[in-house]
């Protein structure tokens, strides 16, 4: 009875693990099912400063203006710190940004999704971005609420890149072949890429609601899967000397890992000048943040900074 029993458990589990391998290759299969494997993943940069000192006065007026970018915040009732820290810090300097929640909340304005799944609210939240905004942003950006951005550094990454073209920018990460950005530094998508998604987002088969795996993936997983479908894919931003400047990780972790690792050049081994997002910071270090990058000036100190984006019309913004 033992050795039945040993054999039978044996069984099941070589049976689960070979019903796991099937549905990976499978799933693997259709990633693939568009000119995918052609495709090589590569970096894209920021402009450096003398292709900014090169444009005429009126050009870098005329970037400065087309560059809008709209921000998508998704949040759920127990990100409540988080959310007031957000909505009073960083997202004033988007043109827009709407906070897309799980449930309606009665303490903050909030587009109700009605859905504690994570890749459904995604899903529910680009949609809804698509269909009301299409027409009045070129650049959508997509953080969750313990993400801290700069919105003027993102603009100027994004100063001389083609919202027609498809780009989905971030930090990439690897995950056997699929290459996604992973959600915690920020999903930037152009109007041409959150266009292809509308139109994958209703296709069941090659983008569903629920996924095809017998384990659920990550939201950004899933949203990288669909994409891929449509001919776009995931490119890791970095500034002109090659930092990344989309960080999945706050200021503080990323000095203490500079620290270990570069003890010589700290400042150097840390952090892009031109960084856009930092990640896991609680509510009080979001304030700091704000003090440091917006309010902190060297008295005599004159910036000369050849581009100016301006705040959006009426906004109470640092």
């Amino acid at each position: 009875m033992i050795s039945e029993g040993s054999s039978f458990v044996k069984g099941l589990v070589l049976g689960g693990a070979f019903c796991v391998l099937v549905t990976l290759l499978g799933h693997i299969r259709v990633g693939h099912g568009t000119k995918a494997h052609q495709h090589e993943h590569h970096h894209i940069q920021a402009p450096n400063k003398e292709d900014v000192l090169n444009l005429s006065e009126a050009e870098r007026l005329e970037l400065s203006k087309s560059i809008r970018v709209y921000c998508i915040i998704l949040v759920k009732p127990k990100d409540l710190g988080h959310w007031a820290a957000v909505k009073e810090t960083w997202s004033k300097h988007c043109d827009r940004a709407e906070f897309y929640s799980s449930e309606r909340v009665r303490v903050f304005d909030s587009i109700a999704l009605n859905t504690n799944d994570m890749w459904v609210m995604m899903r529910k939240a680009y949609k809804t971005t698509y269909e009301h905004y299409k027409d009045e942003f070129n650049w959508f950006f997509l953080a969750y609420p313990t993400t801290f951005a700069i919105i003027e550094n993102l603009k100027y990454f994004l100063l001389k890149k083609d919202p027609s073209q498809p780009f989905y920018i971030g930090h990439t990460v690897k995950s056997g072949d699929l290459e996604y950005v992973d959600g915690e530094g920020g999903i930037v998508l152009s109007i041409e890429s959150l266009r292809r998604l509308s139109r994958v987002l209703e296709d069941t088969d090659k983008c569903p609601e629920q996924g095809g795996m017998i384990w659920k993936l990550a939201e950004d997983k899933q949203l990288a899967i669909c994409l891929k479908y449509t001919g776009v894919f995931a490119e890791n931003a970095e500034d002109s000397e090659g930092k990344d400047v989309f960080n999945t990780k706050s200021v503080g972790a990323l000095i203490k890992e500079a620290m270990s690792s570069h003890p010589e050049q700290v400042v150097e081994g840390c952090c892009s000048d031109t960084a856009i997002t930092f990640s896991g910071l609680a509510p009080n270090h979001m304030h700091v943040m704000m003090y440091g990058v917006y309010r902190l000036r060297p008295y005599g100190h004159t910036y000369n900074d050849a581009l100016v984006f301006l705040p959006p019309e009426g906004s109470d913004n640092d």
